[in-house]
């Protein structure tokens, strides 16, 4: 009898096979989107250099003063619009988009349109 496979395996199966594929350089770097079940977090990466460029989330000090009474939704379009506001004050406009093996809906796609409404293009 085959064993049931976790949810979080299933994930980090689909995340590495879409890696496979995506890379972030330093002309168009990764978004990268981690969530859980209370938090989402989203950071801009150049893959070539294994560093983090810029980084927001619904734990920073600086947005979460900002999301009180706020539904995940309505954060995640808040952390996307803090994303855009960081990397473009460092010069980034375009990215590649890496949904961390999440389906693209809910607070991903929430995240995903806050950036693009701040400016970033992927």
């Amino acid at each position: 009898m085959a064993k049931k496979k976790s949810r979080s395996v299933a994930r980090e199966r689909r995340h590495f096979r879409v890696r496979r594929k995506v890379h972030g350089t330093p002309e168009r770097p990764r978004l990268n989107v981690y969530r859980s079940l209370n938090e989402i977090y989203a950071q801009v990466i150049d893959d070539l250099t294994a560093c983090t460029l810029v980084s927001a989330s619904t734990i920073d000090t600086g947005i979460r003063d900002g999301l009180n009474g706020l539904t995940k939704m309505e954060q995640a379009h808040k952390v996307g619009q803090a994303i855009a506001e960081r990397a473009l004050d460092k010069g980034i406009q375009k990215v590649v988009f890496d949904s961390g093996g999440y389906k693209y809906i809910g607070r991903v796609k929430a995240l995903a349109e806050g950036a693009r409404e701040g400016g970033l293009q992927f």
